[in-house]
């Protein structure tokens, strides 16, 4: 056998290994009576929904992204790696992220499990290219595990920084939002009104923000459960500026104060502090520029200035 073919099946080994460790992780999480119980239950909601998606697919004519973004939810329902706490913990990034849909979990984990394999299999591939692992077979197996598991973060990963950033635009447009409920409250709308007014002023301003008002619009005018709605946004955007302000409200509801009068008070407190986040980042912007001056600045002014000195003193040297 030549070097090749030994490297070609000891690379495939090592991905059926991989495929062996998944099979076990499910049979460990997934084993006894009452797992396939809830295994077959599961199995058969997930058969009702494809029925109903493939339906769907053969009654509208769908473009290729719907229809990857459908295979890749069925990919993520039949995939038993990750069970119902998991799910409901990335429902919640997701939602915090901006993506509402029934099918985003799912899709999230097709994904995740798609770019672990892509990684593991070129771990695999390149394995013997790598320097000190490529020549030892078990070496390359714990390297293709741990690509394997860090492909899987990476996804998660990546919609944690979109809802990071998603939070840092909806609190840096808040005060603005506030000063707008504090004007259609003075003008006599009620909460509800007053909430879609915001959504709509900031739907050119700060989408996300005006995404999440107008959503808590429609569950004031279905449910009218107040309490529960308000509750909804500030689980939905996680910022403390966010809950104070659905706590002010609440207790405005709850006692009978006027909530003109605690919107105005909020709004001066959220336009404050955005002032001095302000001002701090003004202030911690010097020291941050002293390493890039030394490193990138400092050496070109040294090289002009001390430049003509050193080529004289290397000729004066040279000539004696």
């Amino acid at each position: 056998m030549t070097q090749d073919n030994a490297e070609t099946l000891i690379n495939l080994l090592m991905l059926f290994a991989l495929f062996a460790v998944l099979a076990v992780w499910w049979a460990t999480k997934h084993g006894g009576r009452r797992g396939r119980i809830a295994e077959r239950a599961r199995l058969a909601a997930l058969t009702h929904r494809s029925d109903r998606a493939e339906l769907e697919d053969a009654s509208e004519d769908v473009g290729f992204r719907t229809r990857l973004l459908r295979r890749l939810a069925r990919i993520g329902d039949k995939i038993p790696l990750f069970d119902a706490k998991y799910r409901l913990k990335l429902q919640k990034q997701m939602v915090r992220s901006g993506y509402r849909s029934n099918v985003a979990v799912s899709i999230l984990l097709a994904v995740k499990f798609c770019v672990g394999l892509i990684c593991a299999a070129l771990t695999v591939m390149m394995g013997s290219h790598i320097p000190m692992i490529g020549e030892y077979p078990a070496a390359r197996g714990i390297a293709m595990l741990m690509v394997f598991i860090v492909g899987m973060i990476l996804p998660e990963y990546v919609v944690a920084f979109r809802a990071a950033r998603r939070r840092k635009a909806m609190a840096g447009c808040l005060p603005d939002a506030l000063d707008l409920l504090v004007i259609c409250t003075n003008a006599g709308n009620s909460l509800g009104v007053s909430i879609r007014r915001v959504a709509d002023e900031l739907k050119s301003i700060c989408p996300p923000l005006s995404d999440e008002f107008s959503l808590t619009a429609d569950e004031l005018k279905l449910s009218g459960d107040s309490t529960r709605a308000l509750q909804a946004l500030a689980e939905r955007i996680d910022l403390p500026s966010i809950r104070a302000l659905i706590s002010t409200l609440t207790q405005s509801m709850r006692y009978g104060t006027p909530i003109t009068q605690a919107l105005r008070t909020l709004s001066r407190t959220e336009r404050l502090a955005h002032i001095v986040s302000l001002e701090e980042k003004a202030a911690k912007l010097a020291p941050k520029m002293v390493v890039p001056m030394m490193l990138f600045i400092l050496p070109a002014i040294i090289a002009i200035a001390a430049g003509p000195a050193v080529i004289q003193l290397l000729a004066f040297v040279a000539g004696q």
